[in-house]
């Protein structure tokens, strides 16, 4: 049997991402409260991610519609959000003087972001081992968010598309001027 080159890398990059999920899950987490969530996204469920991210950077964030166009050139993408909930440890490291005052301001807990990133940082490590191409991105976040993909607990998400071509689809991207 031969397999060509489109089919066995599509595949590699699913089971990578499977991977991705399984890293993101086992990452440590604070208090030992597991607060991530993961999802993997491809097909048409991609391509809906991608025009919602288009029409939100019609909204005065242009950059959308680039980070749009590198989603399209992957074969699918990992999506990993959080709860906010605070741990009770009172730290203040979010700016607020206590878990208390933090939730009835809405101010997100640092533990809870800080485990998002080392959930996404441990994906991304992941998706090296493997040798795909990948870009954590904010923009599919909040996209995945608009989309309510996830459970309404999760107020936080990152997510990471993964690419197996010849040149890597997000290295020669236009770069996005912040406002001052």
């Amino acid at each position: 049997m031969i397999y060509t080159s489109e089919e066995t890398e599509k595949k590699a990059a699913i089971i990578a991402a499977k991977m991705m999920l399984a890293a993101a899950r086992t990452a440590p987490k604070a208090c030992g409260v597991d607060l991530v969530e993961t999802i993997l996204v491809d097909g048409d469920d991609k391509d809906n991610l991608t025009a919602t991210m288009r029409a939100m950077g019609t909204e005065n964030k242009t950059f959308f519609i680039r980070d749009a166009g590198n989603i399209d050139a992957c074969h699918c993408v990992v999506l990993i959000g959080t709860n906010v909930w605070p741990r009770g440890l009172n730290c203040g490291l979010c700016g607020a003087g206590n878990c208390v005052s933090a939730e009835s301001s809405g101010i997100s807990c640092a533990m809870s972001v800080n485990d998002l990133g080392i959930a996404v940082g441990s994906a991304a490590a992941t998706a090296m081992d493997y040798r795909m191409d990948n870009r954590i991105m904010f923009s599919v976040g909040m996209a995945a968010l608009k989309l309510k993909l996830f459970s309404d607990k999760v107020k936080v998400c990152f997510g990471i598309g993964l690419a197996t071509t010849g040149k890597n689809v997000f290295f020669d991207r236009p770069t996005f001027k912040c406002p001052s």
